[in-house]
């Protein structure tokens, strides 16, 4: 039973004589006229969203290397696998395709292969050894009607963002096959010589009218279908002719005519989704961050001020006498307290203020505390300033005076003194 019966036993007969008779206007459920084609939106992140009205569809693209097929060793290969989930209709069911699965998949699948639109050759690694294969992933998401358009507009637009590794060979014997990754060689995208674009058209009542991009409703009505696969040049790359009602001639002619004007449109639009696809991507490879001008002007500024305060230092350190260089002295070094200071110009250092306030409260302390021990024992004597002063000269003297080897050799009487003793 075909997956579409389920879905035809909700509408009544007069659902479908209104269908009908209201294209005998020229007018359609929908608002539309007869050759009119829905809204399409495109969005590549990516994976590609195609929305053609109420049908939305996810392609996503994976690769890996195989080996070729022995009458095409040097050519690559693709295939396209399609999954009908229970949440875009309620007629599709989980597990194996059917038979409009099967259908769907094959009439994208020859637009791409008939056409050559990718490029086999290109997917060639190692002849006769490994190739790239190819796998396109199509989930219909919801089901408003012509899945057809909507998954090959899908697949192309996945095609288009898809990139592989780059291989090469290299080792000691120049056999070892390298896959570089990302980050140390660019992606290559897939070669496609064209876009074949897939354009759906329905045949409904006895005078077969003819009407592009059928909904889900018109779909249940029609009585044959047929869906040309053309390229933007006008090329028809493949022709599906399904349903058991005939066509004339004339309105294939008139059908494929109309198709190439859409399928120019449908190009355009996929091109663009890509080209804003690739601008982000690279865009997000080059992102660096970009400082705040104000920000660094002003630590440009600050670095300038030092540089000319240290020059204006330099030229009046001539003018200073000797009397005054211990001012000079402490001042620099209450300007280069706390280390990082004098170069880091977000930290704050010591304050040397601050800093010599302490020490000096830490003196007081000390001066206090020994006073205090001197008043509890008023018995004890200082040393008078004058022998103080006597034996600090004496030690500076000593202390200053050059030592030579001899001082390291004790003289002859103390170690005859000591010989003695023994």
């Amino acid at each position: 039973m075909e997956q579409r019966l389920a879905n035809s036993l909700i509408m009544t007969v007069n659902e479908k004589k209104f269908i009908e008779n209201a294209l005998l206007s020229d007018i359609r459920v929908d608002g539309r006229r007869p050759f009119d084609y829905r809204n399409l939106t495109i969005s590549e992140d990516g994976s590609s969203e195609v929305q053609l009205g109420q049908t939305q569809v996810i392609g996503f693209v994976t690769g890996q290397l195989t080996q070729p097929y022995r009458d095409r060793p040097n050519e690559g290969s693709f295939a396209i696998y399609i999954e009908f989930s229970p949440m875009a209709d309620p007629s599709f069911e989980p597990g194996r395709p059917g038979e409009t699965a099967i259908e769907l998949g094959r009439i994208v699948d020859r637009g791409l292969r008939e056409s050559r639109a990718v490029d086999t050759e290109s997917l060639c690694v190692i002849a006769g050894k490994l190739v790239w294969s190819i796998r396109i992933d199509l989930h219909i998401i919801d089901n408003g009607g012509n899945l057809v358009d909507a998954a090959n507009v899908a697949a192309l637009a996945a095609l288009s963002t898809f990139r592989r590794p780059e291989c090469t060979l290299g080792g000691e014997d120049g056999q070892e096959l390298i896959i570089h990754p990302p980050d140390v060689r660019e992606p290559l995208p897939l070669i496609l010589h064209h876009f074949p674009i897939a354009v759906t058209f329905g045949f409904i009542g006895k005078e077969n009218t003819a009407v592009i991009d059928p909904t889900h409703y018109e779909e249940n009505v029609m009585g044959g279908s047929m869906t040309a696969t053309l390229n933007t040049n006008g090329d028809v790359c493949a022709i599906q002719k399904a349903g058991g009602d005939g066509v004339l001639q004339s309105v294939i002619m008139q059908c494929l005519r109309i198709a190439s004007v859409k399928a120019g449109d449908i190009t355009s639009k996929i091109k663009n989704a890509v080209e804003s696809y690739n601008t982000q991507r690279s865009l997000r490879k080059i992102k660096r961050h970009n400082p705040d001008q104000q920000a660094s002007s002003d630590v440009a500024k600050h670095y300038m001020e030092r540089l000319t305060v240290g020059s204006d230092q330099a030229g009046t350190d001539s003018q200073f006498s000797e009397h005054d260089k211990p001012n000079k002295k402490r001042s620099t070094l209450k300007n280069f307290i706390g280390g990082a200071a004098s170069w880091d110009p977000y930290s704050k250092g010591v304050d040397g203020d601050e800093l010599r306030a302490t020490l000096a409260s830490r003196v007081t302390h000390t001066d206090n505390h020994i006073e205090e021990s001197s008043e509890v024992n008023p018995e004890t004597k200082s040393i008078p300033k004058s022998s103080e002063t006597t034996s600090a000269h004496k030690v500076e003297s000593e202390t200053n005076q050059s030592k030579t080897l001899k001082d390291a050799v004790k003289p002859k009487h103390k170690r005859k003194n000591k010989s003695n003793a023994n």
